[in-house]
């Protein structure tokens, strides 16, 4: 058997950052930049308002007070968007909202609230400095500087710079597609009827929820009967549409393990077993003219889950551009005794608790029990060569609360 690592590492082998397209910006969110954007222009590009209230030369207001105030004329009202066709000269003033343009003669504003609101004539009652609530030209972003470098992850901040200088459209690793395919006799489309020995398909929600968290555009295409010409039908209507073809079920050695048979044929497609627990069965490989990378994973949810957690999700992370392809761990302190199978891996279902140690979830950490996945939010890592975890001991943590 292969270790966890080496079979992760033979994976990422052969897979590469998508090459890079050019996307609206709307359409951006979640993708990795490709190039540095440079600011075509300052921001902010004017020297502006940052108050609603009254643009003055200081030097008419130094002495206002509550007990003194200085009447000034109002000779123009500027909202945002529009500049003052009118100077200010001594004894004037411009009324003006917040982020209009400064007009000419002020080096100031007077916040409305030092004011008595006037629109005729303006009594000011607080003097201001030079430059007071004024925003500059140039005080964020210079022209031609370097906003966001290739390789940053966009996201609602980022989005909003590049909004800021322009970007319409914007130079980026796309996110990757990727068709997911359930496999197996016995499923059947959630809300329909379950007669004996039939089971709702939930793997292939749980893997397409799981690659749209780690960054992908996933989609189901449903489950699958144990029909090898179906099968094959299935994958290759898929490989002109996706980045990345994920399936679960079929890759034991039953005697319906279509999967194994039909990607055989179809490409160069390695099925082996991993020392990890659960989800040993294992494949990779490449399939069609397209060479379209093909992950297949173990039938059982759990397995199927904590396969992708290893091996799918640092290459969705990695097709994206980005470099930390893992979920960060961390050492911590597991509050109950943990059993597992000498010679394997075992990831372990577990949730953090108040004091930051972990407890196990469910009722065992058997490939098939969901009970426990769907409130975990941690994988305790128990080497190979550890028999058993004590309560009390350290362990290693899979963090899943993080994207």
């Amino acid at each position: 058997m292969l270790s966890v690592d080496d079979y992760r590492d033979g994976i990422l082998a052969g897979i590469g950052v998508l090459a890079p397209i050019e996307l609206p910006l709307s359409s951006a969110h979640g993708c990795v930049l490709a190039a540095d954007v440079a600011a075509p222009w300052p921001l902010p590009s004017f020297d502006n308002s940052s108050m609603d209230g009254y643009a003055v030369r200081s030097a008419d207001v130094a002495l206002a007070s509550a007990e003194a105030p200085v009447e000034l004329t109002v000779v123009d009202d500027v909202p945002a968007g529009f500049r003052s066709t009118e100077a200010v000269t001594p004894g004037t003033a411009v009324r003006i909202m917040t982020g209009a343009p400064m007009p000419d003669g002020a080096d100031a504003v007077v916040p409305v609230e030092r004011t008595d609101g006037g629109t005729a004539t303006v009594w000011v009652s607080q003097g201001v400095d030079s430059g007071a609530y004024i925003r500059r030209a140039a005080e964020d972003v210079v022209a031609g500087e370097i906003v966001l470098t290739a390789g940053t992850l966009i996201g609602a901040r980022q989005g909003a710079i590049l909004a800021a200088v322009g970007c319409g459209l914007v130079f980026v690793h796309p996110r990757p597609r990727i068709a997911v395919i359930s496999t197996g006799s016995e499923l059947v489309e959630p809300g329909l009827p379950l007669r004996h020995g039939l089971i709702s398909d939930s793997n292939s929600y749980l893997l397409v929820a799981a690659a749209r968290e780690a960054g992908a555009d996933a989609y189901r295409v449903g489950p699958i009967i144990d029909d090898e010409r179906l099968f094959l039908e299935t994958v290759e209507d898929q490989l002109h549409r996706c980045d990345l073809i994920l399936t679960s079920g079929g890759v034991s050695m039953g005697a319906y393990d279509t999967v194994k048979a039909v990607l055989s044929t179809l490409g160069s497609v390695d099925f082996m077993k991993v020392a990890m627990n659960p989800g040993m069965p294992q494949g990779h490989g490449f399939v069609g003219e397209e060479n379209v990378p093909i992950i297949t994973l173990p039938g059982n949810p759990v397995s199927s889950y904590i396969s992708f957690e290893n091996f799918v999700r640092p290459v969705i992370r990695r097709m994206r551009g980005l470099d930390d392809i893992m979920r960060p761990e961390l050492r911590t302190v597991c509050e109950e005794a943990i059993d597992s199978p000498s010679g394997k891996r075992q990831f372990a279902r577990a949730r953090f608790v108040p004091s930051g140690a972990v407890v196990p979830t469910g009722t065992g950490q058997g490939s098939h029990v969901m009970g426990g996945l769907a409130i975990a939010d941690a994988l305790i890592v128990i080497p190979e060569d550890v028999t058993r975890v004590a309560a009390g001991d350290t362990v290693t943590v899979i963090d899943l609360r993080s994207r």
